[in-house]
């Protein structure tokens, strides 16, 4: 099924003309359970990897904090199979049990981890991106790219997973890796994500609200200036104008690739490529939550129309199972000058 974002109240660059210049495109991922091919793009699915290439590996360090027992991949499978299982049984019987002896016993062995693991440490896959799909996915300098893959280790390093980047031309790759190493444990089980097939949809984004300039700040936090828009205005927002603007009309939540980079945890900063000083682009955003209830307004009309089950013991719209930073996003920048300088991985 396709996911439609809803239009927009009305058009901010119209009222604040200086905003105009500001668009940029971001395509909206839309990622929804399901059972992606390498042929496909898709998050936490199989990759059209060579057959003849080796399987990328973290070397660590990995430390344990002396608190959390890590699991198996098939750990948290069995463990999100049960959970959906006990789901949809008491959605037909409310009163019956929440969960079956045999279920139990298996969430007991499960809860009792695995060995803290020893040496490198086989990457997860997290997302791949097909050219076709996204049209603004490009490597900087390398003709003929048109696949990006993205893996990660599945422990902090030393606040969330440490990524790895990976462009190809996907008509190369004519022999397919049929099985991929996995980990023999991960520190969380939301560093596991759920195979997802993608919507692809392209939105426009204007700048965080602390990225414009002081002027165009002021316009933004000046009620009067906002009447034109007529009956679409939403009087709720009077007393702080600019959060209609950062709620609704500036930067889309949820899974991306390109527009413009989020901002929450902290003002915005540089970006600055490591290894030449370029300032570095917003690449992929990986989200924790598709909306949330600041970003509702983004919601896609068919979730709102024929709203899809959302996994147990999930967050709203946490339909990937990624929960980054206890529910924030991380986004990955590159360098525009090379594909080949280090990328930038940001918490906001």
């Amino acid at each position: 099924m396709n996911r439609t974002t809803p239009p927009r109240p009305f058009d901010v660059s119209a009222l604040f003309p200086q905003l105009a210049p500001l668009a940029r495109t971001a395509t909206r991922l839309h990622p929804r359970p399901g059972s992606p091919s390498p042929q496909d793009s898709s998050v936490g699915g199989p990759l059209l990897w060579p057959a003849d290439e080796p399987w990328p590996h973290c070397e660590g360090p990995h430390t344990w904090d002396g608190v959390n027992a890590v699991l198996s991949p098939e750990d948290v499978r069995m463990w999100r199979r049960n959970q959906a299982e006990s789901a949809r049984r008491r959605h037909r019987d409310p009163e019956g049990p929440w969960a079956t002896p045999e279920e139990l016993e298996a969430e007991k062995r499960i809860m009792a981890g695995r060995p803290w693991p020893e040496g490198p440490i086989a990457m997860v896959p997290v997302a791949q991106l097909y050219a076709r799909d996204v049209p603004q996915l490009r490597a900087p300098g390398r003709s003929g790219a048109d696949l990006l893959q993205v893996l990660w280790c599945p422990f902090d390093h030393p606040a969330h997973p440490r990524t790895a980047l990976f462009w190809r031309s996907a008509a190369t790759v004519t022999d397919v890796l049929d099985t991929y190493p996995e980990p023999p444990a991960i520190q969380f089980p939301t560093y596991l994500p759920e195979p997802c097939s993608l919507s692809p949809e392209q939105v426009t984004e204007y700048p965080n609200y602390l990225e414009l300039s002081k002027e165009l700040q002021e316009q933004l936090s000046d009620w009067s200036r906002w009447q034109a828009a007529g009956p679409a205005l939403d009087s709720f927002y009077e007393p702080a104008p600019e959060e209609l603007y950062m709620d609704r009309l500036s930067i889309a939540p949820g899974w991306k690739v390109g527009g413009w980079t989020r901002w929450g945890l902290t003002d915005p900063m540089p970006r600055l490529c490591p290894a030449c000083g370029t300032e570095a682009d917003p690449l992929l955003t990986i989200a924790t939550t598709e909306w949330n209830g600041d970003g509702e307004s983004w919601q896609p009309e068919e979730d709102r129309l024929d709203p899809t089950p959302l996994l147990p013991g999930t967050p709203p719209a946490n339909f990937t199972m990624i929960d980054v930073a206890r529910g924030y996003d991380l986004q990955l920048h590159v360098c525009p000058a090379s594909p080949d300088h280090p990328h930038i991985e940001l918490v906001q």
